[in-house]
């Protein structure tokens, strides 16, 4: 057997993207005419999908001088995209300063601070929202001395997923893939990919989970209608919305750590349940089908439970 050359890098920066899919055989036994795929972005340096849009956020605002070495990088954040920031600012030798909900899992605040990042907490009661808020408020007093990117608004966000996600993709299934999932939080994985597998000519579904309730468990999801929605979402983009409760997602998770033996966060755990329930349509129509569903992060950063949690007694 010929093995494959083990990639040279430069640096860190150069270990993201090009991450592996796998197919789901145990959880997809029901549909056996329906290829079943996850996307493991937690292959990522950083553990998860958000390393794609803060490194091509950072590298687009270094080009045109936006970002400089005067200059604190800071963002509103639920955790990934803040560990990201941190990683990508240490390997850059940029300072990075967060605002995350208090609440956030403590994996995430620590790898975080691993890296020599600031963060500034704010109300848990008001999740991503009130982080957002937050960091406006501290941007406004000193604007000279912040780049914000503001993830929920940049484009770069959506766009290192159109140039990456989605072309990763097409490049593993090309004219097999029928249907594409993705959650909705700051909405760049799905406006990105979408945007670039609709390119194919072959018609793709493309599905955005969402939570099906405004108070929900599913971190780093937004439920829009009760949620300050992202500037860079277009609703026109995805094909349908997918409402997934709390209780699915968390229990898919679980599931695939069982019967899959991966270990993932909540909002992949949603990304799957919404994925089976569209191979169940699928199967029914007689046609088969391949569906590609994101796996966000690792479901290490989730091992301090949240108060959600109803298994557990404080």
């Amino acid at each position: 057997m010929k093995l494959a050359r083990s990639r040279r890098l430069e640096s860190v920066l150069d270990a993201v993207g090009n991450t592996p899919l796998v197919r789901l055989r145990k959880l997809a036994t029901h549909v056996p005419d329906v290829e079943v795929w996850l996307k493991l972005e937690f292959a990522n340096p950083g553990g998860s999908v958000k390393d794609r849009p803060a490194l091509r956020m950072m590298q687009d605002a270094l080009a045109d001088g936006r970002l400089t070495r005067d200059r604190t990088l800071i963002d509103a954040t639920s955790g990934n995209t803040g560990v990201a920031y941190s990683l990508f600012g240490a390997a850059l030798g940029l300072r990075v300063r967060l605002v995350m909900p208090s609440n956030v899992s403590k994996a995430r605040k620590d790898i975080s601070l691993s890296f020599g990042t600031e963060i500034v907490y704010s109300d848990p009661m008001e999740g991503s929202d009130g982080a957002i808020r937050v960091a406006r408020e501290i941007v406004a007093t000193d604007p000279d001395r912040y780049f914000y990117p503001d993830q929920y608004s940049n484009p770069s966000n959506w766009r290192a997923h159109y140039d990456g996600t989605g072309r990763e993709i097409l490049d593993a299934l090309g004219g097999r893939l029928t249907h594409f999932v993705a959650g909705l939080g700051t909405t760049g994985t799905m406006m990105g990919c979408t945007r670039r597998i609709k390119e194919h000519s072959r018609p793709v579904e493309c599905v955005a989970v969402e939570p099906s309730e405004a108070l929900h468990g599913l971190e780093g999801l937004k439920h829009m209608a009760s949620s300050l929605v992202p500037a860079i979402y277009d609703p026109r983009v995805p094909d349908r919305i997918l409402p997934v409760a709390t209780e699915d997602g968390w229990d898919m998770a679980d599931r695939l750590a069982r019967e899959e033996g991966l270990h993932v966060g909540h909002s992949s755990g949603a990304n799957v349940f919404g994925a089976l329930q569209i191979a169940q349509e699928a199967q029914r129509t007689g046609r088969g089908g391949c569906i590609v569903a994101i796996a966000c992060d690792r479901g290490d950063r989730y091992f301090a439970p949240a108060r959600w949690e109803r298994r557990y007694e404080w």
